[in-house]
């Protein structure tokens, strides 16, 4: 198996973090304008969408979690509710604009939480499983906040997106792809897979009851 120069993967993870930490951050303070939270609370939702997988997967890998190496995470979150606040009308039109943003924060988090892992030394089975939480469990958390039922659990295809796509970058490694082609060939695996999946209303058969 063939794996890239280590400061290029460091320096692409870095780059893909960023640009998730924004999208996920966007899709979070979306909801939580949909639910009239105040700014600080947009903020808060913000942050632990943004955050809130790449923790959960940093402490079940024991390192330090990311967003404690470097403030910028907090900027791009910062940066991510100006933003929304500033172009709310023009967002209220895409009634999809948080579907968009949340697709985008999946796609780039799944990558990173690949990448680091194997950084870590774990094998591949890991990294798809870290991958999956790192781009799921932020989304689960803003759910929780907003009281509803997590997005993966009741609707159209979310996580086992996730999973395709580390496989497809698990096969990608494995023939010798570039690491940079194997991350945009991923990213376009997963967001088309959820595109498709709203577009056409794709999901997973759902369990029954014992009353029906």
């Amino acid at each position: 198996m063939l794996y890239a120069d280590p400061n290029v993967v460091r320096q692409l993870q870095q780059m893909i973090e960023f640009l998730g930490t924004f999208a996920f951050a966007i899709s979070g303070i979306r909801h939580a304008a949909a639910r009239h939270f105040d700014w600080f609370g947009g903020f808060v939702c913000g942050v632990a969408v943004a955050i809130g997988g790449g923790t959960i997967r940093d402490v079940m890998l024991g390192v330090t979690p990311f967003w404690m190496t470097s403030s910028i995470y907090f900027i791009c979150t910062l940066l991510a509710q100006v933003f929304v606040i500033v172009f709310a009308r023009s967002l209220k039109r895409l009634d999809n604009a948080w579907f968009v943003f949340d697709t985008l924060g999946l796609a780039l988090f799944t990558i990173a939480g690949i990448q680091k892992t194997l950084s870590c030394g774990h094998p591949f089975w890991v990294a798809i499983l870290m991958g999956c939480i790192t781009g799921s469990a932020g989304g689960v958390i803003r759910d929780i906040l907003l009281n509803k039922v997590p997005v993966i659990f009741h609707k159209e295809i979310y996580a086992m997106a996730s999973v395709a796509g580390g496989l497809l970058y698990w096969a990608l490694i494995s023939l010798g792809v570039n690491v940079g082609v194997t991350a945009v060939a991923t990213f376009l695996l997963i967001s088309l897979i959820r595109f498709f999946a709203v577009r056409y209303h794709i999901s997973l058969p759902r369990l029954r009851s014992e009353e029906e």
